[in-house]
């Protein structure tokens, strides 16, 4: 029974949404009735055009996010192994982390166009700094006991990497990689509001501009689910690799 508790506040939400609805306590354009909104989302599956903006924004996220866990990675292992380099770029780097990728916008268009390199480009930058402090944050926090064993075993350089420090470091990368899938999820709609002829982003804010308030919310709740089924599978993915790791998978959750 108590696998069913994490529904309840969905489904009081949607009570709640129901009863406001019947009462008339919220006017119906604010806020459609869950019967309409299932309504315009019935109608967008049968059509056909729900799973193609799907497909488009997943395609752009994943990009996105792929780009940003590589740079992550490589550039955390360049600042852990020239520890000079990590000096000259830890101020550049705090203030770009300072930077919302939205504001960049104007800039991203001077730079990569407006077609789809901008858009993976704003979801990239989102997703970097949530998995970058992550990776560089266990790095940090490996233990220098166990490096020093490692040495005393003779292990290689690169041995001492993939048998110590990565495992040692990837409590905290988890946790960066959860948080910055859903960073990327949240700058979907920034991102796809330049230009875009398809995509949620999309479809949102051209409802919006057709006052079809009900699709606005297809659209926010399409991404919200999406968004859960997504962070579900990387933690099943980080299970399946790392199995000792399940109670830090698990953390994330806060």
């Amino acid at each position: 029974m108590s696998k069913f508790y994490p529904l309840s506040g969905f489904i009081v939400i949607l009570l709640a949404w129901s009863a406001v609805s019947v009462t008339g306590t919220v006017n119906a354009f604010l806020l459609p009735p869950p019967w309409r909104v299932w309504s315009a989302f019935v109608s967008l599956i049968n059509s056909g055009k729900l799973f193609d903006h799907i497909l488009i924004s997943m395609s752009r996220v994943g990009i996105g996010y792929l780009f940003a866990v590589l740079l992550a990675f490589s550039l955390t292992l360049v600042m852990v192994t020239l520890r000079p380099l990590a000096v000259v770029l830890e101020g550049p780097l705090e203030f770009l982390r300072q930077i919302p990728p939205l504001a960049l916008v104007p800039l991203t268009m001077l730079w990569l166009g407006i077609g789809e390199t901008q858009k993976v480009g704003i979801i990239m930058l989102a997703c970097f700094f949530p998995v970058f402090l992550g990776v560089r944050g266990g790095f940090s926090q490996v233990d220098p006991k166990l490096i020093e064993v490692g040495r005393a075993a003779r292990f290689s350089r690169l041995e001492l990497l993939w048998r110590i420090v990565l495992p040692a470091a990837l409590p905290s990368a988890v946790i960066g990689l959860r948080v910055g899938l859903g960073s990327g999820w949240r700058a979907l709609v920034g991102a796809e509001l330049i230009a875009s002829s398809a995509g949620l982003g999309y479809m949102i804010l051209d409802a919006q501009d057709l006052a079809r308030t009900d699709i606005v919310l297809v659209g926010v709740l399409t991404i919200g689910v999406i968004g859960i089924l997504v962070d579900t599978g990387l933690k099943l993915l980080l299970r399946s690799i790392a199995p000792w790791m399940r109670n830090e998978v698990e953390l994330g959750n806060a």
